[in-house]
This record gives structure tokens, sequence and C-alpha cells, in this order.
């Protein structure tokens, strides 16, 4: 066996012993999910007892949405002498004119809202919130992205969850203003379902490691400062800090009964640059944090699931290394027929296949409608989507993995709700088709070259796989061309 096969088999079957672990502990937070979810904590403190809260709004050059979520805000259900709003404007065009201009029709609301600009963007969205908390009067933050509308209660419904001096965060599940806008948000809806409803809740209720979401979500203001603050050294301010607060002992509370709606990225410039800055984010959280985490106290289980969960972005590298690699293996199984005790390891793939689609399942009841006939076609176009995906964030891993910094660069938002709604010629437009969309196109035909393979050599173990790879590849790559044209 030459070198070359050797390397292509070991690197082909780390990645599947990967993958197929990362399932396994999705399928455990499955269970966690199902065995230990209790009921939900319902209000039980008397309206004067409410203790102060500060709102921190980070906005950057958010023309399209800012209204809204100022209406949203300043109608949460909370005494007006207790809460604070703290608008932390970034901006650079004519949102800060429209938030001038909203504050005035918001005069009679006697809530304190503070309009805060800074002369630049350093540290970006981290930089914003540490600047906005010098000056918090709240012994509670409460973060809302610009795209997010919260309910009237959420105050109401989350202050209540911290019944203990150690709790430090309540974590809210995201709903969605537009899942059933196009096939991409419906996809999207899917995968942050799972999401919201088995991660954060399984580990929730496994007392393992979890993440406050960047937004909708409260904060002792306490636990921020003991844990140093928000840092601007990772793409994920949010991932970051909630290692911090963990390791120091703070522990987070995850409310699943409490849904604050958002808007989903309608376009796949959008989706591509929310993805890299999460996944590449993740990475750089895991470099920052691992070791942290493995030399804490906590036990082996805990320790597991952590280590998953910061590498859980990686995954990403192990699918498309493992689909690239799967054209070559075709060749080396005819080559060298006698190593087939060797290429049955392709059962891992089914095997984690089933451990998700479980996952999935159990996640897809979260809408109120599951069903078998709407789930398999979801099911199959998000993985497939998924795996479309893998190369864009795999670059984002590995540049995070290296310490490759870049500029923290938001996802914009369009105010797309209703099915009429348009992105199409938004002000807010971002770099075009470039030399990875052309890459994941070739890669489309590199896959039916898989498939063709498969049939020629009458080896079909790695048809589905070959087939999905191909579709994933080809809807990622035509909505990047169709959404750039339309833009």
């Amino acid at each position: 066996m030459t070198l070359v096969a050797t390397l292509v088999i070991v690197i082909y079957s780390f990645c599947l012993a990967f993958i197929f672990c990362y399932s396994l502990v999705q399928l455990h937070l499955t269970w966690l999910y199902l065995t230990r979810t209790k009921q939900p904590l319902k209000p039980t403190i008397a309206l004067q007892e409410w203790p102060t809260v500060t709102v921190q709004l980070p906005v950057y050059n958010e023309r399209y949405v800012i209204e809204r979520l100022l209406d949203a805000v300043t109608a949460l259900e909370y005494p007006a002498e207790k809460l604070q709003i703290q608008i932390l404007d970034d901006s650079t065009d004519d949102t800060s004119n429209l938030i001038v201009e909203k504050l005035k029709a918001l005069a009679y609301t006697g809530i304190n809202i503070d309009h805060i600009r800074r002369s630049d963007r350093t540290g970006f969205k981290a930089g914003a919130l540490q600047h906005g908390l010098q000056t918090a009067t709240g012994e509670y933050i409460a973060i809302f992205d610009a795209d997010f509308t919260p309910f009237p209660d959420f105050l109401k419904q989350t202050i209540v969850a911290f019944t203990q001096p150690e709790i430090g965060v309540v974590q809210t599940r995201w709903g969605h203003l537009n899942r059933n806008y196009s096939l991409l948000t419906r996809l999207q809806a899917f995968g942050l379902d799972a999401h919201f409803t088995i991660e954060q809740q399984g580990r929730n209720n496994g007392n393992y490691f979890i993440n406050f979401n960047g937004t909708a979500g409260v904060w002792r203001k306490t636990c921020i400062v003991d844990a140093g603050g928000w840092h601007a050294d990772t793409l994920t301010e949010d991932l970051d800090l909630s290692y911090r607060a963990q390791l120091r002992g703070w522990q987070f509370v995850y409310q699943q009964h409490t849904e604050t709606p958002a808007e989903l990225p309608a376009a796949m410039s959008a989706l591509k640059s929310q993805q890299y800055r999460w996944t590449k984010g993740a990475a750089e959280t895991a470099r920052k944090h691992l070791k942290n985490v493995l030399t804490s106290s906590k036990t082996i289980v805990p320790k597991l699931h952590a280590t998953f969960h910061l590498l859980n972005s990686g995954v990403f590298v192990c699918v498309l290394l493992t689909a690239l690699l799967s054209v070559p293996i075709l060749y080396i199984k005819q080559a060298i027929p006698q190593l087939s005790w060797l290429y049955n390891l392709g059962v891992l793939l089914i095997g984690s296949m089933l451990s998700l689609t479980g996952f999935y399942w159990i996640a897809s009841g979260v809408s109120g409608k599951r069903s078998i006939k709407h789930f398999i076609p979801d099911f199959l176009l998000f993985l497939s989507m998924s795996m479309g995906m893998a190369l864009h964030t795999s670059v984002a891993v590995l540049e995070g993995y290296l310490g490759r910094k870049t500029p923290f660069v938001r996802t914009p938002k369009y105010n797309i709700v209703q099915a009429q709604d348009s992105w199409r010629k938004n002000r807010y437009t971002l770099p075009g088709i470039g030399l990875l969309s052309w890459v994941e196109g070739l890669l489309v035909l590199y896959f039916l070259w898989g498939i063709w393979l498969g049939w020629h050599f009458q080896d079909y173990g790695l048809l589905p796989f070959h087939s999905m790879l191909a579709l994933g590849f080809g809807l990622v790559f035509c909505y990047s061309i169709i959404h750039n044209r339309k833009a």
C-alpha cells in the first residue's frame, strides 16, 4: 500500500470517527432533554420587588429594523423607574438620525433611554457592550441584537429565574419571524430549533457548560464584571464570556418556554457572513479556553461535553475532508480489496445519520408541526445544505485555530417578515461572488463524478453521501449566484 493511500485512509477514518463521536454526544443530549426537562418556572415575585435592569441594544447601521427594535423594547412590561435602555449606536449611516427621531416620539414613555455614541468601533460589538457597561445602572443586563423583537413580558419571565445568587445568566429560546419566507430561512429555523431545544436544554439539564447566545438573554451585572468583562479577541464574545464565567463557578439557566422572535438572514451572502463569524469565533474560543476546561475541577463528563461544544465547528472540517477523500477511497477499494474490513468503517456514517435523525426529529416538535411528511425532506435538505456550507465554514474554522484575526462583520438585517418583503436593492450588501463560491460550483462536479464512479465500480455504499454532497454544494452555489445577481 502506498504512502498516499495510507494517508488517505488514516485521515478519512479519523474524520469518520470524530463525526460519529460528535453524533453520539448529540444523542446523549437528546436523552438528557427527554428525561430531565422540568416544567417551566412561573413568575412569583411581586411587582414592587423587581430589581433594576439595563437593556443594552448594540446597533450598527440598522436603518431597516431599528424602529421595530425600539418599539418592542419600550413596550416591555416593567416599572419605568427600574428600567434603563442603552442604545449602543456605532452606526455610520442614517440609523443614528432615525434613532434621534424615534426617541422624540417615545419621550412620553418616561423610560430612561440613553443614546450612546462612540468615536470609533474599537472592539466592535464586545467593545460597545463593555463601553455601555460603565454607565449601566441595572443590577441585571438584558441584551438584544437589532433583529430581535422581545415580547412585553420578557423581563418578568427571565428575572424570576435568578433564584440563586450564583446564577449569572438566563438565556431564552430564539423564535423566527420569517421561518416560512423561503427554503433558506426554513432550513435555518430547522437547525436553530435543534440547538435551542436539544443542545441548550440538554446541556442545562446535565449541568454542563452552555452558552449565552449573544442576544435574547439576561446577565447579572456582577457576573460580567467578575468574569473580566467583554473581550474582543474572538468573533464570538458571547461564547468567550460564557466560558470565563462558568469556569469561575457561575451557573447559567436556559428558559426554553420563553421565546424571543428574531429575523433570519434571507440572502445567502448574509447567511455565509453569519456562519463565518459563528464558526470562526467558536474555533477562536476553543483555542482560548479548551486547555482551561480540561485542567479545571470539572468531572470527566462535563469536560467531554465542553470539548465537543467548543470543537463543534470543527465537525465542518471533518465533513469536508471526509467528502473530499471519499472519492479517492473508491479507487483505493478497487486497488486494495484485501482491506475490506477497514472500508467497512463507512458504517459509522450510517450510525451518525441515525443519531442525528433522532436528534432533529425530537427537536422538530418545537414548532408544533412535527410530521414525517415534513420532517424527512427538511432533514435531508438541511443536512445537504450543511454539507454544502462545509468549504466556507472550514476556512473560517481553520483561520480560528491558526489565530488569523479578521474584523467583526455583522449580519445585515432587512426587515424581512412577510412573503412580499424583499431584500433586493437593499443598501446593505456584502461582497459578492468570491473564489470560494466558484470552488463550491466545482465541487458539485466533483461529487457528481463520485456518483458516476459508484455506478461504474458497482460500489453503491457512498452513493447517498455523494448525492447529498452534490445537492448541498449545488444549492449553496446556486443561491450564491442567484442572490448576487438579484442584489
